[in-house]
């Protein structure tokens, strides 16, 4: 074979991720901070993007006036701006059955203004603007500016600290223990370590320890589940000889095996499930009532409300979405200024680039409304009815419905939330596996499975506590066929005992 230069041409097909495609894709699965953020950076890097600040606005668009003259070079199809106006404009698709079942516009009204349902058309959830609160002409009183900063555990030992030990060197110890306290308030590693950093006696720092077993919150300083309910106990004066056996057996309390805690403890059973009531009402973790954080709402991206006339309207939620506008007229001054190629090269890219973030939103809108709205189509059983009638419902079955990739659709209900007459949901939770129907019945949903075995295990009485085996008998009376490891492997999954502790449980409350 003869070794030599040549050519030769081939022709393949390859996909390339282009940074304006991967830029798409990034603003897809955004949830709606991240696209915020992102948006904010864009416009601190991009001189012709500006923020569009002005509600009034909304409804002629985002657009400069003379937007269509200087998008005509543009490759895209002139889109200067997030204008929802019809359905058309939106890509939804066509077909009576949406027009019919679902209202699908961008609402783009003042917030005080009210459609022809009768129902606000701005902000349907939030009161933002309207009653002076988001003015610096009067002092609002919203409940996030009352917040104040709590005493940490750290402040709060530390003050003790100072408070109860005069010795420099075991305060120094002291420190140093409360450095080593985990999220549960319990003390990690070994004490010979902190004799051997500090280059102290091991008696020494035992008696630091014991000293502070002593401070609040009561277990604080314990090395173990057993240490921490103790120091507790005794904090009560509860600490008796029976219940320091009980405490050395806490399998058998997690077990409510009162026989064998009867013969261990020498105590007849209604001791026993005093003691049980006694240690249940005991903090396991003292360290979390200091170390909090402040609960931050979920903010959804898609609202959803029943119409008057029947049907469902859905609609994205304006407040959440970043709006964003091309300055027209300040690129076509840089534009005719422009003294050389380089300067004319990084003002043409810096007009494409926002010009295609525009469109991106566009599309990203778009796409998230098209999925909500088969999402809502496909699951309005659970909508009406309650969760017993959540639908079996996977990628492909909304992806084949809209006609994009699964990916597509995956991206979409990541970290995206719907704002539904039953309340905020992810739309992750609208996906359930399909459980099949006994003696050649419809599907069912796992997680409307789920919901039943909850609600069986609920109805339980003394006298009738069911075992998996007779779960799986009542849900297959049911028509749902099921194995008793899958009833074990979803009553774990919610956390539910067996049927064994439930009845012990239930008869110690009895």
């Amino acid at each position: 074979m003869v070794m030599s230069p040549r050519l030769q041409l081939r022709q393949t097909q390859a996909l390339v991720m282009t940074p304006q495609l991967q830029q798409a894709i990034r603003l897809l699965q955004f949830n709606n901070l991240e696209l915020a953020a992102y948006v904010e950076q864009e416009i601190e890097q991009n001189p012709l993007l500006e923020r569009d600040d002005d509600p009034a606005g909304q409804d002629e668009g985002v657009a400069s006036e003379d937007s269509a003259e200087a998008t005509d070079d543009i490759e895209s199809d002139g889109l200067a701006a997030i204008d929802f106006t019809t359905p058309e404009d939106q890509g939804l698709g066509s077909g009576d059955a949406m027009d019919v079942d679902y209202d699908n516009l961008w609402n783009n009204d003042s917030p005080g203004d009210s459609n022809e349902d009768g129902f606000a058309a701005g902000p349907a959830f939030f009161d933002h603007g309207q009653r002076g609160a988001s003015s610096f002409d009067e002092q609002s009183n919203h409940l996030e500016e009352t917040l104040t900063d709590e005493l940490s555990l750290r402040d709060h030992l530390t003050n003790q600290l100072n408070l109860d030990l005069e010795d420099p060197v075991d305060r120094m110890i002291g420190v140093h223990l409360i450095d080593q306290l985990d999220e549960s308030g319990y003390v990690t590693g070994p004490l010979d370590g902190v004799a051997e950093i500090l280059n102290c006696e091991i008696g020494q720092v035992e008696a630091v320890l014991a000293k502070l077993q002593t401070f609040d919150p009561p277990g604080i300083f314990a090395r173990g589940l057993m240490e921490c309910l103790a120091i507790q106990l005794l904090d009560r004066n509860r600490l008796d000889p029976a219940m320091e056996l009980l405490l050395g057996r806490l399998d058998l309390v997690a077990k409510q095996d009162v026989g064998a805690l009867v013969s261990l403890c020498g105590v007849d059973a209604g001791d026993v499930s005093d003691m049980i009531d006694e240690i249940r009402a005991l903090n396991p973790k003292p360290a979390m009532a200091f170390d909090y954080e402040v609960s931050q709402p979920v903010v959804p991206d898609v609202l959803m409300r029943a119409r008057a006339n029947g049907g469902w309207t859905i609609e994205l939620n304006n407040d959440t979405l970043p709006r964003v506008l091309i300055n027209n007229q300040y690129y076509a001054h840089i534009s005719r200024t422009a003294r050389n190629d380089t300067e004319k090269q990084y003002i043409s890219g810096c007009y494409h680039s926002a010009s295609w973030l525009v469109k991106s939103l566009h599309q990203r809108a778009t796409t998230i409304l098209k999925v909500a709205t088969e999402i809502v189509r496909q699951q309005e059983g659970f909508f009406v009815n309650g969760v017993q009638h959540l639908r079996p419902l996977v990628l492909r079955n909304i992806s084949d419905a809209i006609e994009m990739h699964e990916s597509t659709v995956s991206r979409v209900t990541s970290n995206k939330y719907m704002a539904t007459p039953r309340g905020i949901y992810e739309l992750k939770y609208f996906f359930s596996p399909a459980i099949s129907g006994a003696l050649g019945g419809g599907e069912h949903s796992a997680e409307s499975v789920r919901h039943r075995i909850i609600e069986l295990v609920e109805r339980e009485t003394t006298k009738n506590v069911l075992s998996d085996d007779n779960i799986v008998a009542v849900l297959r009376s049911e028509g749902v066929d099921i194995a008793r490891r899958t009833v074990a492997k979803y009553r774990e999954a919610q956390g539910i005992p067996s049927s064994v502790q439930r009845r012990r449980e239930k008869k110690r409350r009895s």
